[in-house]
């Protein structure tokens, strides 16, 4: 019986070995093709960890060769720390945090240094007393001042670790005897991390946090150009009929651009902080970016609303049965939908290059007059009330389409004047293209209805 029992639990770790070895080597394969497409995605991030992994090993000298311990002592493990923390992925983010930390080390522990000084005079009664109240109304304003939202945008790290060097300062200088060559060894210590991982950063493969942001911008302007572009072959174009839109790779790439705030201003206020590098001065209008992408996530809400509306058109299978009027309407939304991607395009191609747009408005002028015309368009006996409403509630979402792009067009003029953009080989800018701001006063189809 014992026999039968060794056999049965033999049998059954050998049927449910293979299984848990095969799942493993699967799951092993899923995150290696998942590391595999992190880093195929964007190169910079190997780069990067190995940055990470440079600066803390020349940061684990001074802790190894003797001579350097000594001058420091274990205070060298601050150094170690500061690498962990400051290390961020872009330049900016490296400098920001970097600098904040120095300052702020340097700030609380000079004023921990006075306030042990101050507490002292009240004798040894009174000297926990006071440095209690001084840590209590530092910290409090401190933390108070990161509600601010400009301390909160630029400064909130920085107060952080104030008030976590301050509150160690003021407190261990109760207790501490040689508060001046401690203060002294963790200055030193965060300064010899922060300035690692500033040259690691800024000197070896960096990556730039002015370039991702302007390359961003760019890219969404394209994907809202290849989305019109897209709509003006599949929906108004030709291929009308030729079913659903959905899933199309095209209509995916515009909803990406209303949640790319985060990142823009992300990118913006780390931008601030970095030198000036390559194409972008010291000074470069970065708020201007923002100015730009607040303008085309506007853009692309609209592009949201109009392709919400062909979808529901789509699902519930209403066409238009009078087709000299619908294709007058269609050919016009064709040509609208096309040039306006083509302008957001070469407004795309002009912030990549940083050249001054020159055909830009050309595309967009010629939207805007297919809007007049289009508005204009007078229905035939045929037309059913449904079918006009129809034809006239898209015409009118992808009219408002074509008036968001002005506000993109003089947006991107404005980045290539204070930015100092190239000028055409031929010397002139091109023009301005008149607002379109009395959009609603362009002609209105009359509709009569006869009992």
């Amino acid at each position: 019986m014992d026999s039968a029992v060794g056999t049965n639990e033999k049998v059954g770790f050998n049927s449910w070995c293979p299984l848990l070895i095969f799942d493993s080597m699967q799951k092993l394969k899923e995150l290696a093709q998942k590391i595999r497409k992190i880093g195929k995605d964007d190169p910079r991030r190997v780069l990067h960890s190995l940055k990470v992994g440079l600066a803390l090993t020349l940061v684990s000298i001074f802790y190894y060769v003797n001579p350097l311990f000594y001058g420091l002592g274990a205070s060298t493990m601050w150094a170690v720390f500061t690498v962990v923390v400051v290390m961020e992925y872009t330049v900016g983010g490296t400098l920001s945090k970097g600098l904040n930390r120095a300052f702020a080390t340097l700030l609380a522990g000079a004023l921990g240094f006075g306030a042990h000084h101050l507490a002292a005079l009240a004798g040894d009664k009174g000297e926990p007393i006071l440095l209690g109240m001084f840590v209590f109304m530092l910290a409090a304003m401190a933390t108070f001042s990161r509600f601010m939202p400009e301390i909160k945008a630029r400064y909130d790290y920085g107060v952080t670790i104030f008030i976590l060097t301050f509150s160690l300062v003021a407190v261990s200088s109760y207790r501490v005897e040689e508060l001046i060559k401690l203060a002294y060894q963790r200055l030193s210590t965060v300064a010899i991390g922060v300035t690692t991982c500033l040259c690691t950063s800024m000197f070896v493969f960096p990556v730039w946090a002015g370039e991702d942001l302007h390359m961003l911008v760019a890219a969404n302007l394209d994907k809202l150009a290849c989305c019109l572009e897209g709509m003006g072959v599949e929906y108004f174009g030709e291929k009308m009929e030729s079913g659903s839109l959905e899933g199309k790779s095209f209509l995916q790439s515009y909803k990406t651009v209303l949640n790319s705030k985060a990142t823009e201003d992300s990118l913006a206020n780390f931008a601030r902080w970095e030198p000036g590098h390559g194409r972008f001065g010291f000074r470069h209008p970065w708020n201007q970016y923002l100015k730009i992408g607040a303008i085309t996530r506007h853009c692309a809400c609209s592009i949201e609303a109009l392709n919400a509306y062909i979808s529901t058109l789509q699902q519930s299978h209403k066409t238009t049965k009078d087709l000299e009027f619908k294709q007058k309407v269609q050919v016009a939304c064709a040509n609208m939908s096309k040039e306006t991607g083509k302008a957001l395009a070469e407004l795309a191609s002009s912030i990549r290059e940083m050249k001054w747009s020159s055909i830009a408005g050309k595309h967009l002028a010629i939207a805007t007059e297919t809007a007049c015309r289009v508005m204009a368009l007078v229905p035939t006996e045929n037309s059913t009330l449904l079918e006009m409403l129809i034809s006239a509630t898209t015409a009118s979402l992808l009219t408002e389409v074509v008036r968001c792009t002005n506000p993109v067009i003089a947006a991107v003029e404005e980045l290539s004047r204070l930015a100092e953009f190239k000028r055409p080989e031929h010397g002139r800018k091109a023009g301005t293209v008149k607002p379109i701001a009395d959009i609603e006063s362009l002609p209105h189809a009359v509709i009569v209805i006869e009992k």
